[in-house]
């Protein structure tokens, strides 16, 4: 009896130790894993109540500083806000990666229930059809791409990662070996194959993906919270908190937002913030070792520029959570130091001004080009200045860039015009879709003897089949007969061309999802005509294109086109307005003309020839710049923090490129302003003197070809510089530059091209301006002396280059390293470091030759009607830019005012503007009003602005 009650006690105790030992060894197990994941952030945890609690150090987040224009005006600031945050608190485990993504799930539909949205700096998006797209492109995508792969060095990647189309990249980073977002084909059987997105769309799918990814870029710092949403609404932040026991890890927390005033004149030259890349962490911790791969930093302008400066210095504060995340307790907090103030030598309100006035006259010339007309064809042997802009072709912009919305012509609320234009296209895409199937397999016409339309719509199909990958283009020869038959010859027809190409193996099979492994090749094209027919129904670009020969069908009228602007609410109309277009008392032509005039519908929005323009303003006796300024901007605010993926992708696509800065990075020949350093070039060199006359005959024929000056068939007769400049007379710089290229009696015309660009270095133009913005590379002209004398050949400047090369004229040779950046203050107005452009160089002229350069200049604006009224005294010289002979030339004007003694200089480009004289006259607008010559409210009202005639419009 006492053996057995004995040995149940033994049993009983070697049991409870048993478990106690077990339990002390996994708990061990745990604690000595949780060490190890906090060793980056040296922290430590205990057990308190059998609770696991964590003590770890907390980064806090500095302010970033503010920046301010030349007169103390804010324009970029920070604002209170509150964030949406989640933190990986999930335990490994098979469930982990499906319960994460169905919170994940649940909270992004919480936010855009709440009027907000994600945070999207993800560089994929969903495009317009409805396919996966990359944001970034050459270095910047494969920096991208190694991080996703997880390689520290682009060099890293092999050769499938490096050309992973953006659906490989969501396939891997969505599979079951990573993220696990989708379904297994039987929920209990993990090896019954895994469906990548299942039971989400494609823009659901993107979404959980760019959190995820956010995520794991955190996930070397267990509980540090990734956000998925700023600057949410007070009806979030209620929504959240209310599910909060449901939303495990995801906390609401206050947080500052970056915000900028004025934004649409400014964002070229500000910039915006957005999320650390493992190139931007590298760089800057060399230079700071105070960022993280959480940080936000400057992407772009001056935010990007002045990044160290502005970014301010880091707290700390140590904190104690539970497992869950939760905060128990804080301690030995240091406060984060705010970073310094910016401020600029640009005058906000010129920056402004200057930008209403650019679009307000980029309106007028569209304006005074639009005809009632279909269609417009130029002669072969007519000026491009000749060009008219149909109506027609208004109508199909506002559908071509995505100023009418299309997708809500499916949507419930869509009204009757959407939905009667709806069922209009519906039907011609069918129709077209099914005479494209009837071509590609039994029609079979050769591509020359299609209609236009049609030719288009095949273009279209070999363009999606290449943007797909279908069509192996690093595989194809070139020189192959039957690939020049069809792209050079244009003799065969689509069938022929594409049955080619599969027999070639030019075309990658393997993505048609043939049925049978051994289909014959009848099977692989029909296969092929299939997935053409199917892309097609999703393809943007056919679609638009739909619209287009709709409209010059009569299948859409231009009332059609009004009714849509007014449905979706993108005009403003009154009941006149609407009854007028109604009873046909106002014609549609009409009605659309007005609402340009108006602004209602801008430049930008058409994305028509011109739609671009830049102008930039410096102070020449310094080398600061007051105004810099590119038509059209964009929003930065919807970019900053963290980018509205929607609206990226809308201004990505804009076919105006409104996030190119037109006044930096785009380049043209500066046409006949460039005559100012060749006229300094042939003086200087002793070729002609300033007295010395050449007679123009229209027709420069020493060599051959002949060069025409632009006044041919007449003639300007004999001129001196000061005249060549004043009528700038082309024959003149001929045979000058002629004479200039003669080497022991013979024409060497690089004996002559290195002469000019000696002079045209000395003014500034072989580098860049010097300003603190991403600038493009100049070209000095290396081809025919002759013709870059007058600003032809080669030569390739952009707007601020051509804004330093005039300052140097109008203070007579100092050529200043541009600037934007005045000062450097701390929070409190303290001076801690002042900006001073430098002088690059001095241009040493005699004094008659300065003499011959500022009078030619000054005759150019004397000889301008337009001009006469102006108190102040302009010095300027117009060009004229081809680049197209089939789009109107680029309009350039530099100036510099006062004569006498300059205070600002100018260089004003309208890319495409017709005529040169456009662009004096809206610098003369400009000059009006920084010289308060007439009132602001009269010069910018909103309207565009009506166009003078054109003077020496060959110039």
């Amino acid at each position: 009896m006492l053996k057995t009650i004995r040995d149940e006690v033994i049993s009983f105790i070697t049991s409870r130790v048993f478990v106690l030992m077990l339990v002390f060894f996994m708990l061990s197990a745990v604690l000595i894993h949780r060490l190890f994941d906090l060793q980056i952030v040296k922290g430590e945890e205990y057990l308190n109540n059998f609770r696991l609690i964590i003590r770890k150090e907390k980064t806090l987040d500095s302010t970033r500083g503010k920046i301010f224009d030349r007169n103390g005006e804010l324009l970029a600031y920070n604002e209170l806000a509150y964030s949406v945050m989640i933190e990986d608190v999930y335990e490994s485990g098979r469930n982990k990666n499906a319960k994460l993504n169905a919170t994940i799930s649940e909270l992004i539909d919480l936010i855009e229930a709440g009027g907000d949205k994600i945070v999207s700096d993800f560089s994929i998006i969903v495009d317009g059809n409805n396919e996966f797209a990359f944001t970034e492109e050459g270095t910047r995508l494969q920096r991208f791409l190694a991080d996703v792969y997880g390689k520290q060095r682009i060099e890293e990647l092999d050769y499938a990662q490096k050309t992973a189309t953006p659906e490989q990249v969501i396939d891997y980073l969505a599979s079951s070996k990573k993220f696990g977002i989708g379904e297994y084909m039987d929920p209990d059987n993990r090896k019954s194959g895994f469906i990548v997105g299942s039971g989400y769309t494609k823009e659901k799918l993107l979404k959980i993906v760019t959190v995820r990814y956010a995520m794991s870029l955190n996930s070397f710092q267990k509980y540090i919270a990734t956000t998925v949403a700023t600057d949410v609404s007070e009806r979030t932040v209620a929504m959240v908190m209310e599910n909060s026991d449901r939303l495990e890890g995801v906390t609401v927390a206050e947080d500052t937002i970056r915000k900028y005033v004025d934004s649409v004149y400014f964002s070229h030259l500000i910039g915006y913030i957005g999320k650390i890349s493992t190139d931007e962490y590298e760089q800057l911790s060399e230079e700071n070792g105070g960022y993280v791969l959480t940080d936000l930093v400057g992407k772009a302008g001056i935010e990007q520029y002045m990044e160290t400066t502005l970014q301010g210095k880091k707290g700390k504060e140590i904190i104690y959570v539970d497992n869950l995340g939760k905060v128990i307790e804080t301690s030995q907090r240091t406060e984060p130091t705010t970073g310094n103030d910016v401020y600029l030598t640009i005058d906000k309100n010129l920056q402004k001004a200057v930008y209403h006035l650019l679009e307000q006259k980029i309106a007028g010339i569209l304006i005074s080009k639009l005809q009632p007309i279909k269609e417009f064809e130029l002669g072969e042997n007519e000026s491009s200045s000749h060009i008219q802009i149909p109506i027609y072709d208004v109508y199909f912009a506002l559908f071509n860039n995505s100023v009418i919305d299309l997708s809500h012509f499916t949507h419930e609320g869509a009204k009757e015009t959407e939905r009667k234009v709806f069922s209009a296209f519906h039907n011609k895409q069918e129709r077209t879709i099914e005479r494209l199937r009837s071509e590609m397999m039994t029609q079979n016409t050769p591509y020359d003897q299609l209609d236009l339309e049609y030719q288009v719509y095949q273009l279209a199909i070999v363009q999606m089949l290449e943007d797909n990958h279908l069509i192996l283009t690093d595989q194809i020869d070139e020189e192959d007969e039957t690939y020049l038959a069809w792209k050079r010859d244009e003799n065969i027809s689509l069938k022929t061309f594409l049955n080619y190409l599969i027999s070639k193996e030019w075309l990658d099979v393997t993505k048609l999802e043939l049925d049978e492994k051994y289909s014959n090749s009848d099977e692989v094209y029909g296969k092929l005509v299939d997935t053409v027919c199917e892309m097609l129904l999703q393809n943007e670009y056919f679609n638009k294109r739909l619209y287009k020969y709709m409209l010059l069908d009569d299948e859409i009228t231009g009332e059609d086109v009004c009714e849509l602007l007014i449905e979706q609410n993108l005009i403003n109309v009154t009941d006149e307005e609407k009854s007028q277009l109604h009873s046909g008392e106002r014609t549609p032509y009409a009605f659309m003309v007005e609402k340009i005039r108006k602004l209602e519908i801008t430049p930008g929005q058409l994305a028509l020839d011109p739609c671009s323009g830049s102008c930039v303003i410096t102070d020449p006796n310094n080398g600061e710049v007051l105004a810099c300024v590119t038509y059209p901007g964009y929003d930065n605010n919807r970019l900053t923090n963290s980018i509205d993926s929607e609206y990226y992708n809308k201004i990505y696509y804009d076919l105006s490129q409104p996030m190119w800065n037109y006044a930096t990075q785009q380049l043209s020949a500066p046409g006949s302003t460039f005559k100012m350093i060749s006229s300094a070039a042939v003086l200087e060199e002793g070729t002609v003197t300033v007295g010395e006359e050449i007679t123009c005959h229209g027709v420069w024929d020493t060599i051959t070809p002949p060069a025409k000056c632009w006044i041919s068939p007449g003639a300007h007769g004999p001129l001196s510089i000061t005249g060549a400049i004043e009528h700038s007379c082309n024959y003149y710089f001929f045979e000058s530059a002629y004479r200039m290229s003669l080497k022991n009696g013979v024409y060497d015309s690089e004996y002559g091209l290195e002469k000019l660009a000696h002079y045209a270095d000395m003014f500034g133009l072989s580098d860049k301006s010097g300003i603190e913005l991403p600038e493009s590379s100049p070209k000095i002209s290396d081809y025919d002396a002759i013709r870059s004398a007058i600003g032809q050949g080669t030569h390739n400047y952009s707007t601020v280059g051509l804004a330093r090369y005039v300052s140097t004229v109008a203070n007579n040779g100092n050529c200043f390293n541009l600037s934007m950046i005045d000062k450097v203050t701390d929070t409190d107005g303290n001076l801690l470091e002042e900006y001073t452009p430098t002088l690059r160089n001095h241009v040493e002229l005699k004094q008659e030759t300065w003499n011959a350069l500022h009078a030619g200049m000054r005759k150019v604006v004397e000889d301008k009607e337009y001009y006469n009224e102006l108190p102040i005294a302009v010095a300027g010289k117009t060009g004229t830019a081809q680049e197209n002979k089939r789009r109107a030339n680029h309009a350039l004007f530099v100036c510099y005012a006062p004569y006498d003694a300059p205070k600002i200089a100018m260089a004003t480009r309208i890319a495409y503007g017709y005529a040169s004289d456009y662009a004096a006259q809206v610098s003369e607008d400009i000059i009006k009003y920084y010289f308060k010559v007439e009132k602001e409210e009269d010069l910018i009202n909103g309207r565009a602005r009506e166009t003078a005639a054109v003077q020496n419009a060959g110039d």
